[in-house]
């Protein structure tokens, strides 16, 4: 499992609301592409993080807690490795091959539709496409769903923050 941040762009505040980024195109260019497209498009899951605001930090409001969110993925991980028992070499979404793939991610006509305008418009790999499928399989998994329905790939395709706005 590999888990990384980075800032998106020198100065950090590119895309900031409340703060005014001071670095050029150029220099936001030159530094985005450090990190090389095909190494991005091996991430499953790219997301952003913005700065956390005072009313959230001290919000009383509660959340879902860890041990909800624990017990919700530990079920999502016994899924997965009922669906695979009969296969030694793949054990959850993210080992899944091309014929597991094929197998496990069917998708309705609307889901085939919304994620064709997503790679034709986001000029998404077909490694990202294979992805996209995984972490549908996997958000559906979470929410104890057999199908997949269009709400997961929206979901997965919305995971591919990098290849919407970094690299466009």
């Amino acid at each position: 499992m590999l888990v990384a941040a980075m800032n998106p762009c020198p100065c950090g505040y590119f895309g900031d609301l409340k703060r005014e980024c001071r670095c050029g195109p150029l220099q936001v260019q030159r530094y985005r592409q450090r990190i090389s497209g095909p190494l991005l498009d091996r991430i499953d899951l790219h997301i952003e993080v913005p700065a956390v605001e005072y009313r959230d930090i001290s919000s009383t409001r509660t959340e879902e807690d860890s041990a909800a969110i624990r017990a919700r993925v530990g079920r999502a991980r016994e899924r997965q490795q009922t669906r695979f028992r009969s296969d030694k070499k793949v054990n959850c979404n993210a080992r899944m091959g091309p014929r597991q793939i094929k197998q496990h991610c069917k998708l309705s006509d609307e889901s085939q539709e919304l994620i064709r305008v997503a790679m034709t418009e986001l000029n998404l790999s077909a490694r990202a496409y294979d992805r996209i499928l995984k972490v549908s399989r996997t958000v559906a998994d979470l929410q104890s769903c057999d199908e997949i329905t269009t709400e997961h790939v929206s979901d997965a395709i919305q995971y591919r923050t990098f290849d919407r706005t970094l690299w466009v």
